[in-house]
C-alpha cells in the first residue's frame, strides 16, 4: 500500500490575517485623518461643531492665505531655530556616549544604570517637565535666579521667559534633554549590528579607539544616522507640547511652533478648521520634501554604485545566452 503524500503547509495566508489589526487601525487612525484633513483644506469648514461644507471656488485660496500669514511664517522659522538648537548637541553627546558605551577596551562596569538614567528624560511626562522649568526659571523667585544671586551675577532678578531667545534656548535644551538618550539607545543597537570581525580585525592592525570610531563604527552607522536624522526632523517640525504647555507660543510670538500654530487656528477663535487643515497638509509636504532631499544626500553611493553594475552584468550575460541560443 503506498503511503500518502503529506500535504506541504502554508503560512503564507496566516501573516495576512495577523496583518489584518494593523491594516485597519492605519487605514482608521492615519490613512482617513489624512484624507479627511486633506478634503478640508479645500473647503469653508469652520465655527464650533460645524461638520457641513462647501469646495471653495478657488480650492488653493486656504493655502495661499497660510503662506501669507506671518504667524505661519513666524512660526516655521521658529521651529526650524529651536530644532536645529537641539538636535546638533543632542546627535554629538549621543555619539560621544555610544562610543564610550561600546569601547571594549574600557570595559565600563553598571552601563545598565548609566543607560537608563540617560534614558529617564524620555519618560517623564511633558506637563511634568513644563511645570519643572517653569518653577525653575520663576520670576521674581526661582532656583536659577537664586543662582545668579549667589554668585553674584546678579543683583535683582530676571525674567528669563520674557527673553525671546532666552526662552528658544530653554525650550530647545528641553527638547535636548528630553530626546539624546533616545538617539545613543539607537545608535548603540546600530554599533551592536555591526560585524565584530571588523573591530577585532582593527585592533590586530593597532588601530586607536579614535581610529576604530571614525573609520568603521560612523561608517557603518550611515543607515541609523540617516534614520535618526529623518525621525528627529519629523519629530522636530511637529513639535508641540513643550512650547504649549511651557509658554504658549510666547512671548511675543518667539516659541510659537508650527503645530501650536495649526492648534490655535482650529480651536481658539472662530475655529478655522479649513485653515488649520491647509497648514497641516503645508506642514505634511514640507516634512515630505525635506525627508526626501536628505534621503537623497545621505543615500548609500557605493551600493547604488554596486546594484547597477550588477544589472549590466546580468544583461551582459542575458546577452551572451541568447547570442549562444
Amino acid at each position: 500500500m503506498k503511503g500518502k503524500r503529506l500535504k506541504s503547509v502554508s503560512y503564507a495566508k496566516y501573516g495576512y490575517i495577523f496583518s489584518i489589526p494593523f491594516v485597519l487601525a492605519f487605514l482608521i487612525f492615519t490613512a482617513y485623518p489624512i484624507f479627511y484633513t486633506a478634503i478640508i483644506g479645500f473647503t469653508d469648514l469652520k465655527g464650533l461643531g460645524k461638520t457641513d461644507f462647501t469646495i471653495l471656488e478657488n480650492p488653493f485660496h486656504n493655502f495661499q492665505l497660510i503662506l501669507k500669514n506671518p504667524s505661519f511664517q513666524r512660526s516655521l522659522q521658529n521651529t526650524a531655530i529651536m530644532w536645529t538648537i537641539n538636535f546638533i548637541p543632542q546627535i554629538l553627546l549621543a555619539l560621544l556616549l555610544t562610543a564610550w558605551f561600546t569601547n571594549q577596551r574600557q570595559k565600563l562596569r553598571g552601563q545598565g544604570a548609566f543607560k537608563v538614567l540617560f534614558y529617564m528624560p524620555n519618560i517623564i511626562t511633558a506637563a511634568t517637565i513644563a511645570i519643572l522649568f517653569s518653577t525653575l526659571f520663576g520670576y521674581p523667585m526661582g532656583p536659577v535666579n537664586d543662582l545668579f544671586k549667589m554668585l553674584g551675577l546678579s543683583n535683582e532678578p530676571i525674567n528669563f521667559l520674557l527673553d525671546k531667545w532666552t526662552a528658544r534656548g530653554i525650550i530647545a535644551f528641553i527638547q535636548f534633554w528630553m530626546w539624546y538618550g533616545q538617539t545613543m539607545i539607537v545608535l548603540i543597537a546600530g554599533v551592536l549590528g555591526i560585524n565584530p570581525a571588523l573591530f577585532e580585525a582593527a585592533e590586530i592592525d593597532g588601530a586607536t579607539s579614535r581610529q576604530v570610531f571614525f573609520y568603521i563604527t560612523l561608517p557603518s552607522l550611515r543607515t541609523i544616522m540617516l534614520f535618526t536624522l529623518v525621525t528627529s526632523l519629523i519629530g522636530g517640525m511637529q513639535m508641540f507640547d513643550i512650547p504649549k504647555l511651557f509658554l504658549n507660543g510666547g512671548p511675543d510670538n518667539a516659541t510659537l511652533t508650527v503645530s501650536v500654530f495649526i492648534y490655535n487656528q482650529a480651536f481658539s477663535g472662530s475655529y478655522l478648521y479649513n485653515r488649520a487643515a491647509a497648514a497641516s497638509m503645508l506642514l505634511f509636504i514640507i516634512i515630505a520634501i525635506l525627508s526626501g532631499i536628505l534621503f537623497y544626500l545621505l543615500r548609500d553611493k557605493d551600493a547604488i554604485k554596486a546594484k547597477k553594475e550588477m544589472k549590466k552584468l546580468r544583461k551582459a550575460q542575458a546577452a551572451a545566452r541568447r547570442a549562444e541560443a
